[in-house]
């Protein structure tokens, strides 16, 4: 986990690896959902690969965990989790 580095260098860092779908974590079914893909993953579906701490400057230095995700059929995103 790298610790604090700017939100938009993570992200990039993480688009020149493949991950570039856009991920959001659904609360009542735990599953992913790729907006742009129209796709959801259920929990069985998808691994976490990497997760790094990062650090929004557009918000105040809010503190962010952004995890980098993958799935068996190929498909690469992240998912931000912008920390209270």
């Amino acid at each position: 986990m790298e610790n604090n580095e700017p939100l938009n260098e993570v992200l990039a860092d993480l688009k020149k690896k493949g991950y570039e779908a856009d991920l959001n974590f659904e609360t009542e079914t735990f599953a992913l959902y790729a907006g742009d893909l129209d796709m959801r993953l259920d929990p069985d579906e998808f691994h976490v690969d990497e997760i790094d701490e990062a650090c929004d400057k557009s918000h105040s230095d809010a503190e962010v965990v952004v995890y980098a995700i993958s799935t068996a059929t190929g498909v690469k995103g992240v998912e931000v989790d912008k920390q209270q």
